[in-house]
């Protein structure tokens, strides 16, 4: 909607990850580091933990662009509340291999699969988002599939995507043979004050910003204050900011429209308490 009237090529602040937009902060740039150095190692589980909407799956999708090369197959599952047959099948069908009801058939076909990749020189990959979502017998079975190998060199690597309570579970007593097969851990936390504006002019510049709307110095510290540095709560916010400059025909912004914003937002999400009849 707003798009057009600020001469925006796209939406810069839209909520679904997209690589375009990725911004290398001191703690993405960290993480991605471990996860370079996962894809160097080539065996074993990497874990990456942060809170909702900090930008993991972000990682992973820039990973997968990064790295993507004939000779490196990676493939993305986005977990629920999967069982361990399911979780395989899951996995199968990240591969474009076909359902199997049976477990058996199953892991063969996943055995025959990452053979023939790695007969071909191929590396092959699996990321797991939301992994905090998964059973421990759903994680038994990702551990069960790092023991695919040829001639002692693993056939598949595994990244392990999930939410902060997800670090109990790997650190629980009866999660002890995944947990050595870690080969890094990283959590991933907010961005700071600084970098929240960087962030900012970064989605900004990515999609044509050419200073309008203009943004008051004090518009920054207003929006960080609010989102506590975490991503996916700015993008929220700077979108509504940016749709409340299209309705009112704004072309700069101050800090007072942004407690605008946040006041409607906040009221939006207040459940309404309704009078008895009568009163």
């Amino acid at each position: 909607m707003y798009e057009d009237y600020y001469h925006f090529r796209a939406r810069p602040f839209q909520l679904s990850p997209d690589p375009r937009f990725f911004f290398n902060s001191a703690v993405h740039r960290r993480a991605m580091a471990y996860l370079q150095y996962g894809v160097h190692q080539g065996e074993g589980f990497l874990v990456v933990t942060g809170e909702i909407g900090a930008g993991k799956t972000m990682l992973a999708r820039t990973l997968v662009q990064k790295f993507g090369s004939p000779n490196l197959i990676m493939a993305q599952v986005v977990s629920t509340q999967l069982e361990a047959n399911d979780m395989l099948n899951m996995v199968a069908t990240a591969f474009d291999l076909p359902y199997e009801s049976a477990k058996v058939p199953l892991l063969r076909s996943l055995e025959k699969f990452l053979l023939a990749r790695h007969n071909q020189g191929k590396r092959t990959i699996l990321v797991v988002d939301e992994v905090q979502n998964l059973s421990r017998g759903a994680l038994e079975e990702l551990r069960m599939l790092s023991n695919f190998q040829h001639k002692e060199k693993p056939l598949l690597q595994s990244f392990l995507l999930g939410q902060p309570e997800f670090r109990k579970t790997l650190y629980s007593p009866e999660m002890e043979q995944l947990r050595q097969r870690v080969t890094a851990s990283y959590h991933l936390g907010p961005i700071d004050a600084q970098e929240t504006k960087a962030y900012i002019v970064h989605r900004l510049t990515t999609v044509g910003w050419s200073n309008d709307p203009s943004f008051n110095a004090d518009v920054y510290p207003v929006i960080y204050k609010y989102t506590g540095g975490i991503p996916r709560k700015i993008n929220s916010l700077c979108d509504r900011l940016l749709l409340l400059g299209r309705m009112d025909e704004k072309h700069a912004f101050t800090a007072k429209d942004v407690l605008e914003v946040i006041g409607d937002l906040e009221s939006e999400f207040t459940p309404q308490i309704q009078s008895p009849a009568g009163i």
